[in-house]
């Protein structure tokens, strides 16, 4: 029987009792003399270490000046920018809390988040008050709108200000609200697969826990790294790799507003030369699809990391063939704050997540309680001092998932003799054919191996006898259609390479598969779609 995995020779980081993390991340490179040294890449320009401090130091003395206190909450609704990074340091700088919202989102969408998070300040992009502004209308606690990128609107409940006109024009002197280790710093939103999402809430201690233990111990990131972001900072998983990480080092990041296509990350690429790449699945199959890009394309780059759902062993395969990067696949959480299994450099497991992150825990919990012998599937179970607070306003759920030390996940996982770990998929996506669990991840690889397939994603449909039969959709590789005589071949791939019940009774091609906001497939969407 398999108990819990540790790195029982890692001495897990301490933080003194008070404590502001934006110390850690950001004022002690000053300290250290970095100050001169480029923290923040841009198309326009970099900006020093001591510039991102000044700047920050103006946003936390504006938004006392707006009224806020010690553990407000601070909407962030900005595309990815040095206001951004200024804004984000300078709310934990004034001991308030940050909640970061994407800015593509609809107004319905925006209207949840000001009234869960009670924001009296939020700092907007000025792109988005077309949806935004409505929002902020109806908004009954906000008071205060900083908007970047453009001209304050006029409305009737809220007062709007340009950043230009407040932030840049506050005196830079240095402002730090004493916090203690355990105050409250940030909540990481949810992605609401089966609901609105709900906000993890994060200590100031979390943060830098998870980077001392993943960031340093796992990547190895130090001064001499540029990180580059595929994944928006809004999203916690690009905020830890694309801003905490190397500004913890004293490295860089480069940072971009646009969409991450494949085409604009290979130009960020060549523009910043980065060491570091966070990306996703689909993010890696699209630059993959670019026909006549090589090594030398990727320029500096030594990784890529790669979280926010399975990465299929075919598409590493194809990475690593064309450019000889690894892939340091990992899977963290929002409960979590960042990743806590992963593949490390040099030893990275086809197929698997890899091991445990030096500073955590993990377990694997069969469905009657135990622990699962070497790969028998169970549900995940983490514990390392990264973990939330809890869920707010969700007793019951926080109860459900936050069990003493432990964090229980809703991911099914095997691990094997060796402590590496296999995803198996999210319990709720685990689709019951002819009597037997079946992973729609399996189905999913077997058809990337095809030549014809770029992407893909199985959820579970019902036949006319009312039996759950694995369903496919495609995404072809250029030039290829979807006719009957690619659909027998499909078929006569999978019932090859599978068991023949697991094949896909229905296979659909599209242009696109749909995408949450952080890049998952978006199964709940795939699933509503009538059969053809």
């Amino acid at each position: 029987m398999s108990g819990p995995s540790s790195n029982a020779e890692f001495a897990p980081p301490e933080f003194p009792e008070r404590f502001n993390m934006s110390r850690y991340f950001l004022t002690q490179r000053l300290e250290e003399g970095r100050g001169a040294r480029k923290a923040i890449l841009t198309e326009s320009r970099s900006y020093t270490y001591a510039e991102i401090e000044s700047a920050a130091n103006r946003a936390a003395r504006v938004l006392q000046e707006m009224g806020v206190e010690q553990e407000d909450r601070v909407l962030v609704i900005l595309p990815d920018g040095v206001e951004f990074a200024a804004a984000w340091f300078g709310i934990l700088k004034a001991g308030a809390v940050f909640a970061m919202v994407n800015p593509l989102v609809p107004t319905e969408d925006f209207d949840h988040y000001f009234e869960y998070t009670r924001a009296k300040v939020a700092f907007v992009d000025a792109g988005a008050l077309d949806r935004l502004a409505p929002a902020m209308e109806r908004a009954r606690h906000l008071r205060h709108a900083i908007v970047v990128g453009g001209e304050a609107p006029t409305l009737h409940r809220v007062h709007c200000s340009r950043w230009a006109d407040t932030v840049e024009t506050a005196p830079g002197r240095e402002i730090c609200v004493d916090t203690h280790r355990e105050d409250v710093a940030g909540w990481l939103f949810t992605s609401g697969s089966t609901g609105k999402p709900k906000a993890a809430v994060h200590r100031h201690v979390d943060f830098p826990y998870n980077t001392e233990c993943y960031a340093k111990r796992v990547l190895g990131i130090s001064e001499s790294d540029v990180t580059l972001a595929v994944s928006k900072l809004f999203f916690g998983y690009a905020t830890g790799v694309n801003l905490m990480f190397p500004f913890a080092a004293g490295g860089a990041c480069a940072l971009f507003p646009q969409r991450s296509t494949p085409e604009e990350v290979f130009a960020q690429i060549r523009r910043h030369q980065p060491t570091i790449l966070c990306s996703v699945p689909t993010s890696i199959a699209g630059m993959l699809a670019l026909e006549g890009k090589s090594k030398a394309d990727l320029g500096r780059l030594r990784l890529l990391t790669s979280a926010g759902e399975a990465l299929p062993a075919e598409l590493y395969r194809r990475w690593f063939e064309r450019y000889g990067i690894e892939i340091l696949d990992g899977i963290g959480s929002a409960e979590m704050f960042h990743v806590y299994v992963s593949n490390r450099p040099g030893r990275v497991r086809l197929g698997s997540l890899g091991e445990t992150v030096p500073g955590y825990d993990a377990r694997v919990v069969t469905a009657d309680g135990r622990d699962a012998a070497p790969d028998e599937i169970g549900h995940l179970w983490i514990r390392g001092e990264s973990a939330a607070l809890g869920y707010f306003q969700d007793r019951a759920k926080s109860w459900q998932v936050f069990r003493g030390e432990w964090c229980v996940s809703g991911d099914l996982f095997r691990r094997d003799s060796e402590g590496y770990f296999t995803y198996e998929g999210r319990a709720d996506d685990l689709l019951k054919v002819s009597g037997i669990w079946v992973s729609p991840l399996e189905i999913e690889g077997c058809l990337l191996q095809h030549p014809a397939v770029k992407e893909c994603c199985v959820v579970g449909a019902k036949d006319k006898d009312d039996l759950v039969k694995p369903r496919a959709f495609v995404v072809l590789q250029a030039g290829r259609k979807l006719d009957e005589a690619l659909l027998a071949e499909l078929r006569a791939h999978a019932k090859a390479k599978m068991a023949p019940y697991k094949y896909p009774r229905w296979i659909e091609a599209m242009d696109e598969l749909p995408r949450g906001d952080r890049g998952k497939a978006d199964r709940k969407t795939l699933r509503a779609r009538p059969l053809l």
